[in-house]
Order: structure tokens, then C-alpha cells, then sequence
């Protein structure tokens, strides 16, 4: 079965966590990097100022016509408290609801909570890696859905 849009790039966007930039910066530059390879165009790059910030712009960039999909990604670095819970906790059920709400697939690439800056800098590249091609996949599963017809057999879609 070829892969539904395969002339048309999603059309991605990107929220960025500025919090624990160090992290971030490098999780950026490896999403974009990925979008490219997967034939993605991203059209959106919304820098926050942390994760707990990133519904607000999900909302935003999901109620636009040319964003397929987006992908959430930051770092949430465990401190002396139980505040990287809270935040990451929070943020990931609002950016899940908010994909639901707005039928656009929203991914999350954020590492934590309870992560350690080491940890973290050694996961970014592959959390924003997974969070770029879930996006990418389910944008295209996505038109996949919309397009298809059952017509007395499964109709698989991958």
C-alpha cells in the first residue's frame, strides 16, 4: 500500500521548551534535522518559555490550515522538589487533550520528569527523533483514515 500524501510533506510544527536550553537546543536542531529526512516541511518552530507553557501554543498552532501535526519537546530536569512532576505530568495530559480537541496529531518529546541533566543530554536526540516521526506517521495515518472507504475488508492503516 503506498503511503497516502506521499507528493504532498506534512506540514509540521515544533514546540520548543526554552527551559534547560542546553537540552533543548540540541532536541531542536535534531527534530528539524529529522522532519527533513522523513520529507516533513516544518513550518513552525514556537519557542516556550518551558514545557508547562506548551499547550497554550499547541492550541494555537493546531487551530491552523497548514499544520498537520506537532511535536512537543523539551526537558523537564528533576530538582530537590516534586515540582518536575507537576510540570511534566500537567503539561503532557493538556498537550494529549488538546489533540483530541483540535483532531491533529500532537506528539510529546519531553524528557522527564525525574531526569538528571546528564540523563537528559544523553536521551534529547532520540526523544526529539521519536516525538518528529510519531508526528510524521500519524499525520500521513491520519489523511489515511480520512481518506479511506471499508469496502468489505479491513482496511489496514499504517
Amino acid at each position: 500500500m503506498p503511503l497516502v500524501g506521499a507528493g504532498e510533506p506534512v506540514r509540521l510544527a515544533l514546540v520548543v521548551g526554552e527551559f534547560n536550553y542546553d537540552v533543548t537546543r540540541i532536541m531542536m536542531e535534531k527534530a528539524v534535522s529529522h522532519a527533513r529526512f522523513l520529507g516533513a516541511e516544518v513550518r513552525y518552530i514556537y519557542m516556550v518559555p518551558g514545557v508547562f507553557d506548551a499547550p497554550y501554543a499547541v492550541a494555537q498552532l493546531a487551530r491552523k490550515d497548514d499544520v498537520d501535526a506537532i511535536a512537543v519537546i523539551g526537558a523537564v530536569i528533576q530538582g530537590e522538589t516534586k515540582h518536575d512532576e507537576v510540570v511534566a505530568h500537567q503539561a503532557a495530559r493538556k498537550i494529549m487533550d488538546l489533540g483530541i480537541e483540535y483532531g491533529k496529531p500532537v506528539t510529546l518529546g519531553v524528557i522527564g520528569p525525574g531526569a538528571s541533566r546528564m540523563q537528559a543530554l544523553e536521551r534529547a536526540e532520540e526523544y526529539a527523533r521519536r516525538a518528529v516521526e510519531a508526528a510524521v506517521k500519524m499525520a500521513r495515518r491520519s489523511r489515511l483514515a480520512e481518506s479511506a472507504r471499508y469496502t468489505g475488508e479491513a482496511i489496514r492503516i499504517e
